[in-house]
């Protein structure tokens, strides 16, 4: 079992905490958040921490 997909829902309030935890995947602009492709399982760990930890509860992921 895998991660297969990760992304950001609107309302990103751009705090900085999921590029801080998984920097390969996420990237951080101006003015909105975005997960870019990448070897989702060899960034599992951080992905599911940044998920958990997002004040405002919004990084998804879809699983295999």
């Amino acid at each position: 079992m895998g991660l297969t997909k990760v992304w950001v829902e609107d309302g990103c309030i751009l705090c900085g905490l999921c590029p801080e935890l998984a920097p390969e995947v996420f990237v951080l602009e101006d003015d909105h958040c975005w997960a870019r492709e990448a070897d989702f399982d060899v960034h599992e760990e951080e992905i599911r921490q940044a998920a958990i930890d997002c004040p405002v509860d919004v990084i998804r992921f879809e699983e295999d």
